[in-house]
């Protein structure tokens, strides 16, 4: 769970990166849209890397997903009686409300983001569009709406990684009572600026900041 975890938290970072692009401009924006289908061009077919990328991506997200499933049943079945402590219930009932339930939300975004930005579904553009055009439209201010709905579900991505971060760094046995501080301040700085990274790209467009 923490390897697979530690795959999707690098897209994370590298997709925030490429989303920021939108504020250097129409052109810049477009460009790398077309970059990430022709990388390896002419070595490999247009779109093979891309396509290599999400099939890791899916893979780690099915992975992760059985290990939180396959995890929690045998924490169930080891300990099938719960702790006495209400200071300890509290504090593993919200790591395991903030996990369990955010992560299913989080899937629904996938699910959603997919058919909105990648298969153009849900989208206002057609394909005929530019991704500039469609990332536009898409977070325009008579859809409100859709701005709310993505700035929660990243919001949840956020609080699912700062924990997730967290709990990798214990489950890889990187914690340490010196290193304890540290570890969960990059946990928690991990997890802001890649939240505040791609919230900053719907809520600019819905306010009129880009356009």
């Amino acid at each position: 769970m923490a390897v697979t975890g530690g795959v999707l938290v690098l897209y994370l970072v590298a997709h925030m990166i490429g989303n920021l692009k939108i504020f250097l401009g129409e052109e810049d924006f477009n460009h790398y849209a077309h970059w990430l289908r022709t990388i390896g061009e002419p070595a490999v077919p247009h779109r093979t890397v891309l396509t290599l990328i999400e099939v890791v991506l899916g893979l780690s997200v099915v992975l992760h997903m059985w290990s939180a499933v396959s995890l929690g049943k045998r924490a169930s079945h080891a300990r099938p009686v719960k702790y006495q402590s209400k200071k300890k219930s509290h504090a593993q009932g919200y790591a395991v409300h903030t996990m369990r339930y955010g992560g299913v939300i989080i899937a629904l975004y996938i699910v959603w983001h997919l058919l909105d930005l990648t298969f153009f579904v849900v989208n206002p553009k057609n394909s005929d569009a530019t991704p500039y055009e469609r990332m536009v439209s898409d977070f325009d201010p008579s859809r409100w709406y859709i701005t709310v709905w993505y700035v929660v579900a990243l919001l949840l991505v956020g609080l699912h990684l700062n924990h997730g971060i967290w709990s990798a760094f214990q489950t890889l046995g990187l914690r340490t009572p010196r290193s304890h501080r540290a570890l969960r301040g990059l946990a928690g700085a991990v997890a802001a600026v890649v939240t505040l990274g791609f919230i900053s790209v719907p809520l600019s467009i819905t306010f009129g900041w880009v356009s």
